[in-house]
């Protein structure tokens, strides 16, 4: 997916509350074990790295973003 079109799909998913628009309170990352992107909804390979992270909404789970996907997500939230 090219940079312009991940970063509409991450901006549209901010906008409708599939992602977080306030920051991510505890941030830690580990090799991916074929986790899916909640940015871009790709499979991470096990090459990469999972970006995970989780936000003061009570039971939600952790979101799992590319270190790619993490950096366009942060950018983006702090424009809106």
């Amino acid at each position: 997916m090219d940079q312009e079109t991940l970063r509409l799909l991450i901006r549209q998913k901010i906008q409708n509350g599939r992602l977080p628009h306030d920051s991510i309170t505890r941030v830690w990352s580990s090799p991916s074990d074929g986790e899916t992107c909640d940015a871009c909804d790709t499979i991470l390979s096990k090459e990469q790295l999972l970006m995970e992270g989780t936000t003061l909404a009570p039971g939600r789970r952790p979101f799992q973003f590319h270190v790619r996907c993490f950096q366009i997500w942060d950018h983006e939230r702090r424009a809106a």
